[in-house]
């Protein structure tokens, strides 16, 4: 018997990197998986890719009305939900003087709006036991060069777990935050070969980590997998890395 067997479980972001090794390895362990991307195409090849207990719901974590659809499939199809894992987010690199207002409102109503609203509205299908797990990052916790507006909101994402297990505290609903280093994600991958410096960016990346090379997708999921799992009932608010050592030396 799988680890999540007869599990619900909602994965945003799920059509693409650690979103989709994750539902991957939750179908696996047996659960039933839903998920979400922004991207029909994207979203069609992911399911194809997982095969059968995935389905996929179209939508932006950044837009009310498409959770609210996704939601209304959830508790349609299946009525409840055991593991959520608020995964969606994006990304840009721009230093300080170089930010806009239009990637500013981007990386923050995907990232901190997204979030807040994926669990708040997730939560009334949710019932004790369940597990909540947060994407966060190691730039939430240590500077990095050109990246402070997503490093703003994986740091107030670490917040969230440390409030919202306040908040749940009589629910017997877990909050965690899962914080991969650099991973070899397209989203991860496209950026470097877009900045013109891939080759130079990567090494130096690689420089920072203990490990001495960038994570898998599928090493993230592991975890991931931990925390929606029973092996993991003593924990709420806490921060869980896969970073290699990166934000620990």
């Amino acid at each position: 018997m799988g680890r999540l067997e007869g599990k619900i479980a909602v994965v945003t972001g799920g059509n693409s990197g650690i979103g989709l090794a994750t539902a991957k390895r939750f179908i696996a362990e047996g659960a039933e998986v839903f998920i979400t991307g922004r991207r029909q195409e994207e979203l069609d090849n992911a399911v194809e890719a997982i095969g059968p207990g995935v389905i996929a719901v179209q939508g932006d974590v950044s837009h009310l009305d498409d959770l609210d659809r996704l939601f209304a499939t959830v508790r349609a199809e299946r009525g409840r939900i055991d593991i959520l894992f608020a995964n969606a987010g994006l990304g840009a690199l721009a230093p300080i003087g170089a930010i806009t207002e239009e990637s500013f409102d981007l990386v923050f109503d995907v990232n901190v709006k997204g979030t807040l609203f994926t669990v708040q509205k997730a939560l009334p299908l949710m019932q004790a036991g369940g597990s909540i797990i947060l994407t966060g990052s190691t730039t939430g916790s240590m500077g990095t060069p050109a990246f402070s507006v997503y490093s703003a909101t994986k740091a107030a994402i670490r917040n969230f777990a440390r409030s919202w297990a306040l908040d749940l505290r009589t629910t017997g609903i877990r909050v965690n935050v899962l914080s991969p280093g650099p991973t070899a994600t397209p989203g991860l991958l496209n950026g470097l070969a877009r900045s013109g410096q891939q080759d130079a960016m990567t090494a130096g990346l690689i420089a920072q980590i203990p490990i001495g090379r960038m994570g898998l997708p599928e090493e993230t999921a592991a975890v991931a997998l931990f925390l929606a799992s029973d092996d993991s009932s003593f924990m709420t608010g806490s921060e869980v890395f896969v970073d290699g050592g990166m934000a620990q030396v």
